[in-house]
């Protein structure tokens, strides 16, 4: 007979939320589907009733993000795309972050063979570098997201799920944890799931907290990105040419997937610019660089490992050019500081 384990929140944090119902409106706590879930949760042991009762009626539902998530996405081109992450005030917080995060940068290049430079771009472009966590509470989120929206509801739910889980591991309130409107988290904004799976303690605090300490969050994408198959070292882009034909629209509508080599692209008509190994596999990226002018690269095994961070082309491309120019930067400012 499977036995099912009751566990509890910590005492500090079950007494906060139990003292905050005064103020909460219980009629989402009383939805028949939110009773389920959390018949479901305390039937798998993940947690015992009262304690998820506490934080249900507290949940403040947000259905105006319902009209965000709906609202058909336009992708920009990529000439627009990058003017809204290439700007000088990210570069130069950039460099300042490198520089008071130089040790914790160099022990994740060492630990998971990532380099800083990607690091700090992957911060910038998300919060840059924590400035932007959002300001959602993200129980609200999910529980929004996990029950009154339907096309996607199963994945919100299961972050919830998620959520749910790490705050009782990490020690949290989950009423207190911030986010963006997706649910997404501290400076390196992962999703509660990524959080459980990939978020480390890069400090040896004893706690992973990606929202207020950047060591951990430097640590975390490390890890994120070596446990997706990060090759150190290894190129993200390389410049390409084409021969216009049905095959090229085909391989562009492939977009992420690293289907082909190198030599096989070649024969369809897409020849590198630079040397390559041949049995390297890769994916054909088109970037509008202005209007009716299209330029052509060939994403490579980084590429597709950054697409696994965010499931965008363009994210991609813009993170392996800011990561570049961090680099020169970050160097032009220890070389005029060595230089004193």
């Amino acid at each position: 007979m499977k036995r099912f384990l009751r566990i509890r929140l910590p005492l500090a944090i079950a007494t906060a939320l139990v003292s905050s119902l005064v103020h909460a409106d219980a009629q989402f706590l009383a939805r028949p589907d939110v009773q389920r879930y959390i018949d479901e949760q305390v039937a798998s042991g993940n947690a015992d009733r009262p304690s998820l009762e506490a934080v249900f009626a507290n949940v403040e539902l947000k259905p105006k993000l319902l009209a965000v998530l709906d609202k058909p996405s336009t992708s920009r081109p990529w000439y627009q795309f990058r003017k809204g992450f290439w700007n000088e005030a990210l570069f130069r917080d950039g460099v300042s972050f490198w520089k008071d995060n130089e040790d914790a940068l160099a022990r994740a290049a060492a630990r998971y063979g990532v380099a800083p430079e990607m690091i700090v771009a992957i911060l910038g472009i998300e919060t840059h570098y924590g400035r932007n966590t959002g300001s959602f509470r993200v129980v609200d989120v999910l529980s929004t997201l996990g029950f009154d929206y339907p096309r996607r509801a199963a994945f919100f739910r299961g972050e919830l799920t998620e959520l749910l889980t790490l705050a009782r591991e990490e020690r949290l309130n989950p009423l207190t944890l911030k986010g963006s409107f997706a649910g997404a988290m501290g400076l390196p904004q992962f999703m509660p799931s990524s959080y459980r799976k990939w978020a480390v303690d890069f400090d040896g605090s004893g706690h992973r907290d990606i929202w207020n300490n950047p060591h951990d969050a430097i640590g975390s994408i490390g890890n994120y990105f070596q446990q997706h198959g990060w090759i150190s070292g290894d190129d993200v882009l390389l410049p390409a040419t084409v021969t216009p034909g049905p095959q090229i629209d085909a391989l562009i509508a492939d977009k992420f997937n690293l289907h082909y080599t190198i030599d096989e692209l070649r024969a369809m008509g897409v020849t590198p610019d630079v040397a390559v190994d041949g049995k390297v596999r890769a994916v054909l990226v088109p970037l509008e660089t202005s209007p009716g002018v299209t330029e052509y690269w060939l994403g490579l095994n980084n590429f597709y490992v950054i697409t696994r961070y965010n499931k965008s082309t363009l994210y991609a491309k813009v993170a392996a050019d800011i990561a570049r120019e961090l680099k020169s930067r970050y160097l032009a400012d220890r070389g005029a500081r060595d230089a004193l």
